[in-house]
């Protein structure tokens, strides 16, 4: 299953720069995985300082 970014994101970016695959944007108003190129790997939710990354 596919990470998602909760409202807790404060857009720093940390987790696009974790992401091995490129799954995660910049939306409108903070970071977005894209769930069909999200591999479930769990390396962003180790980079994310807010805690604001978790199993969808």
């Amino acid at each position: 299953m596919a990470y998602v970014i909760t409202d807790a994101c404060v857009s720093c970016g940390s987790c696009a720069d974790g992401c091995p695959v490129g799954a995660i944007s910049q939306g409108d108003t903070q970071y977005n995985i894209d769930p069909d190129v999200c591999i479930s790997c769990g390396a962003c939710a180790g980079t994310c300082p807010m805690s604001a990354i978790e199993e969808g």
